[in-house]
């Protein structure tokens, strides 16, 4: 490849005298002299000139790839995530895989690394800490007028090549729903809606740096 970029380079360069021969006879001898007096740059230097250009090129290539909204070392090809157990005190069966799946599927969407089981370049883990019901709007009569479900979960990253990118942080979601209504009735809907905005969070988070 240097090779290549070097032959373009003096291919580019080091034939501009010859597309400027026929202006060349058009010139007066004084300033033709002028301008052959001007040395012409060596092969040798258009080689060191490529090389330094494609160092700059590969180095720039090696920091980071673009994403949707997010970068990743170009070394990195892999990313362990853990499964997120359910250590809430009040237990959606379904959250733990729900909620590990969704995550996975957002990091294979929008980036190039290849999901693992254990030592990737990047690792997520952590756990579900709260699922939470409480009320969110009281009406005249002192009655809840909407509930509120939230959930937690900690979450620990690693970046194996840039460690101050490391975190162990708590993130919150929560999705509101009418108090008439039978949570059982909701629920399904209430955690896809809330898991969708947690792993938004955690990807922002690792890959985005907000």
């Amino acid at each position: 490849m240097m090779e290549r970029i070097s032959l373009i380079l003096k291919k580019l360069f080091l034939e501009q005298p010859r597309r400027g021969k026929t202006r060349e006879a058009q010139i007066s001898p004084h300033k033709r002299n002028a301008m052959r007096s001007v040395p012409r740059i060596s092969n040798s230097v258009w080689t060191r000139v490529s090389v330094i250009l494609l160092t700059i090129m590969l180095a720039g290539c090696r920091m980071s790839i673009s994403l949707t909204g997010g970068t990743v070392d170009a070394r990195a090809k892999t990313v362990a995530i853990a499964t997120f157990p359910n250590n809430a005190t009040l237990v959606n069966p379904q959250l733990s895989q729900v909620f590990t799946a969704a995550l996975k599927d957002k990091i294979q969407a929008q980036t190039p690394l290849t999901i693992v089981n254990n030592n990737g370049d990047y690792t997520i883990e952590g756990e579900i800490t709260a699922y939470t019901v409480n009320p969110a709007a009281i009406q005249g009569n002192d009655t809840p007028a909407m509930n509120r479900l939230t959930i937690t979960v900690r979450v620990r990253f690693t970046n194996s090549f840039n460690e101050e990118q490391n975190f162990d942080q708590s993130f919150s979601r929560y999705a509101d729903y009418y108090s008439s209504q039978n949570l059982s009735s909701v629920e399904s809907a209430l955690v896809t809606e809330i898991t969708e905005a947690l792993t938004d969070d955690i990807f922002n988070k690792a890959f985005v740096n907000w």
